[in-house]
């Protein structure tokens, strides 16, 4: 059979068929998982969080083990800083906002998340001093949450059906699916279960944090070993004045290599607080990631006063920090956007119907490194084991 008359079988089905999907058959899989049996899910992030919940709803026995003393993961976010949510981590809807009703999976709740886009018509930028629109910054679809973040959003509709699923301080050192039962060891405890979903960034594999027994298979350890994650921080700096546009971006040689953006972290917000945000990624992350706390607001204040005759330093009021590179089960922010498909829907593979993956990173290829995606990945494998 050739791809095409694949794709065409696929359509009169009624079945989907990825953008970068390879062979096979298309017809509907048999349920790996029965809803008697029991599933560790190792991360309280938004796929972890997410598959307890789609899990939790077809009445599967879940439990989540999670290496920090809270949920959330990176989406993280604070409420000390300003009169608005500050989100440390993922902050962005990178998609349409019927996102929120797929990741909720209840027709019968009301879901009431409110975003704003931005207005090409009014918003602008600069980069390198030079004044810029919406689209040549490249946020024509991006929405920004109003008096919310990605984690108020969980927090309200995924959250309260599975917080008491979590236990805390769990840092795996080892996962073995020799045997029918998974068992997977911590510091002081010893799990069983039929299944488990790993959900940990991809940089805490990377590092060896976790030991598999057996080895994964040697195509998962490449991919996990050559996959690019990208270095990471954001910074908030509130002003008495607001002397900015919507997004300030830079110029990083080659694109490759990383990003830097300011922008109007109080866009759209019912707010008198002027926050601006800096969000910085691979080599965009310096020489910030280095500096001490005193440095690090001299170092942001001085790029800025460049740009707008000193009007930084003088308006300057406060400023947080987060390096996502010293998160401790973090390590770092998300694969690179530039990253070869193949090597990302190889990570999203489970390994002998007993490992599965879900996350970010883990996915089919089409698109990764984005909370909608791990809880898309999360929806997968949650499919994949109940058919």
């Amino acid at each position: 059979m050739t791809r095409k008359e694949f794709v065409q079988l696929c359509g009169i089905l009624g079945v989907g068929l990825p953008v970068q999907a390879t062979f096979g058959s298309c017809s509907k899989e048999e349920p790996i998982l029965r809803t008697s049996d029991k599933v560790i899910i190792i991360g309280a992030g938004a796929a972890g969080l997410s598959a307890a919940y789609l899990l939790n709803q077809r009445g599967v026995d879940v439990q989540i083990l999670e290496a920090a003393s809270h949920y959330g993961g990176r989406m993280i976010r604070t409420t000390d800083f300003a009169d608005f949510p500050i989100p440390l981590g993922a902050e962005w809807l990178h998609v349409e906002s019927g996102v929120f009703d797929e990741i909720v999976n209840d027709s019968s709740i009301q879901v009431n998340v409110n975003t704003i886009p931005y207005n090409p018509n009014v918003d602008y930028g600069l980069f390198e001093g030079m004044q810029v629109s919406i689209a040549d910054i490249g946020f024509t679809i991006d929405q920004k949450f109003i008096n919310a973040t990605w984690f108020d959003f969980f927090e309200q509709y995924v959250t309260p059906s599975v917080k008491n699923k979590v236990s805390y301080n769990q840092v795996v050192s080892s996962i073995d699916y020799s045997g029918d039962q998974v068992f997977v060891k911590t510091a002081d405890a010893e799990y069983s279960a039929n299944r488990v979903i790993v959900t940990v960034p991809v940089k805490i594999l990377q590092n060896g944090t976790i030991n598999f027994i057996p080895e994964l298979p040697a195509d998962k350890q490449n991919a996990i070993k050559n996959v690019t994650v990208w270095d990471g921080c954001k910074a908030f700096i509130e002003f008495s004045e607001k002397f900015y546009p919507t997004f300030i971006g830079f110029d990083i040689t080659p694109e490759t290599n990383g990003q830097k953006l300011y922008y109007d972290a109080a866009y759209g917000q019912n707010t008198d607080q002027n926050i601006l945000g800096l969000f910085a990624v691979g080599t965009g992350t310096l020489p910030y990631v280095n500096l001490s706390d005193g440095e690090l607001i001299d170092y942001m204040l001085n790029e800025l006063d460049v740009l707008f005759e000193g009007q930084a330093s003088t308006s300057y009021v406060k400023h947080i920090f987060q390096n996502w590179n010293d998160a401790p089960f973090a390590n770092g922010a998300y694969v690179v956007d530039h990253e070869n498909w193949r090597r990302v829907r190889t990570l999203g593979e489970s390994v002998g119907n007993k490992l599965f993956f879900a996350g970010d990173a883990y996915t089919t290829g089409e698109d990764w490194s984005s909370v909608h995606t791990a809880a898309r990945s999360a929806k997968r494998v949650v499919n994949a084991l109940l058919g």
